[in-house]
């Protein structure tokens, strides 16, 4: 079993769960808003202040990093499963610009399904 953790735009959430349904996935977890950034070091409110001309946000451009507001989506799968459900969460999301998101894949060496006691592979379906 493997545990796809993928971070994305707000805004891509529902094309991501719809693209997952479709795929034929029993089931994943979507967190609310979460915070973060990646290695860029622009505040996107000065970005746009600059753009326009501003001094002022000419002059701040490069000082303290803003966190952004993502989703971060769960999901736990057969090992022979988790190609296609990355393939997938890239296609969606993936519109070439920072921020798309990251995606980890980390090992799951069990889970058990707390109403029956079932453990392994047979509790994801």
């Amino acid at each position: 079993m493997k545990e796809v953790m993928a971070i994305i735009r707000i805004n891509k959430i529902n094309s991501t769960k719809k693209a997952l349904s479709e795929l034929g996935l029993a089931s994943f977890t979507a967190t609310g808003k979460v915070l973060g950034r990646g290695k860029g070091l622009v505040d996107y409110r000065i970005l746009h202040g600059a753009g326009d001309g501003y001094q002022e946000a000419i002059s701040q451009l490069g000082q303290g990093p803003r966190l952004v507001a993502k989703r971060l989506l769960f999901v736990v799968l057969p090992d022979d499963k988790v190609d296609v459900v990355v393939k997938t969460i890239i296609e969606v999301n993936q519109t070439g610009n920072a921020g798309d998101g990251k995606i980890f894949v980390s090992p799951v060496m069990d889970a058990v399904r707390v109403r029956t006691g079932e453990t392994g592979n047979k509790i994801l379906d």
